[in-house]
């Protein structure tokens, strides 16, 4: 692993043939850069004949080592994830953020705008990282924002990063929905795991290795958590307004089953990513 390079431009070079040849996104070394000597891609371009600062080389070279030969994400090297502008912090107990999961804030926003829920309680229900929940509590300065999630460590993720950024969020560990059954709610948002198990061996080593079992496979063809989270809806004491929920690709028609069945006074659609894929199910109901 020969890693002689002089200048920031010698080090993007070396760092983009060692992870060419491990099959690995060139990418990866621009991002790197970028977190360790503080610098924005075009300011790598601007400097890229300075010379590569040396008390930077060991842990430069590691990194790019590490991801290549094992695929650990880039945001668990770094800790920290972008999500709608604002830096996170991320771990092997959170899922990493993914660009897809800003378009259904996207939808919440617009419907919130086009509502007259002016204050509404928002209900995050597997938290994770906190995404989502911290996004919306930031983006509505006068929402009510609780955020759920089964794991305690991913909860403490959670907190650190609504702490950080000084998001007012009310966490709560249990069951997806359970512990909003007695809480008013107006609008459940949920990326929950929609991945089937028979699918582990097609995904990326980058993805399965690293990220939660827990907050990626779900039973049922991936449709399980869709399952609970709707029916725990019909069972509790008030039905949201709004329920936003990120899918599969290949879900849409199957989630909007499931709610139909158990909801059917809900207005139900499916909408596509920048991708023209789907990848949420927004489902209203004007009475509520």
């Amino acid at each position: 692993m020969n890693s002689n390079f002089t200048t920031i431009q010698e080090a993007r070079h070396w760092a983009s043939v060692f992870l060419g040849k491990h099959t690995r996104e060139t990418r990866v070394a621009d991002l790197l850069l970028e977190h360790f000597l503080k610098m924005s891609f075009a300011q790598l371009l601007a400097y890229e004949k300075d010379p590569f600062p040396e008390n930077k080389r060991e842990v430069f070279v590691e990194s790019v080592r590490v991801h290549a030969e094992t695929g650990m994400p880039v945001q668990h090297i770094i800790g920290e994830a972008d999500f709608y502008g604002r830096s996170f912090s991320v771990n092997s107990n959170v899922l990493v953020p993914r660009s897809e999961t800003e378009e259904l804030v996207e939808g919440i926003l617009k419907w919130v705008e086009s509502s007259n829920k002016d204050e509404p309680q928002i209900a995050d229900i597997g938290t994770g990282s906190g995404i989502i929940a911290i996004t919306l509590a930031l983006e509505l300065n006068k929402a009510d924002v609780y955020a759920s999630d089964i794991s305690e460590e991913a909860l403490q993720t959670a907190s650190g990063n609504a702490q950080k950024l000084g998001a007012d969020i009310q966490f709560i560990q249990g069951d997806f929905y359970a512990p909003f059954k007695d809480i008013p709610v107006d609008i459940v948002v949920s990326n929950p795991p929609y991945i089937a198990h028979v699918d582990k061996d097609l995904m990326d080593d980058t993805v399965v290795n690293f990220d939660p079992a827990l907050a990626l496979f779900a039973d049922r063809e991936g449709l399980a958590a869709y399952d609970t989270i709707v029916k725990q809806i019909k069972d509790s004491n008030h039905r949201p307004s709004l329920i936003a929920f990120e899918i599969g690709y290949l879900q849409g028609d199957a989630v909007k089953k499931i709610i139909q069945d158990s909801l059917p006074e809900y207005t139900i659609e499916i909408r596509k990513d920048i991708n023209k894929k789907d990848r949420m199910v927004f489902a209203s109901c004007v009475s509520n």
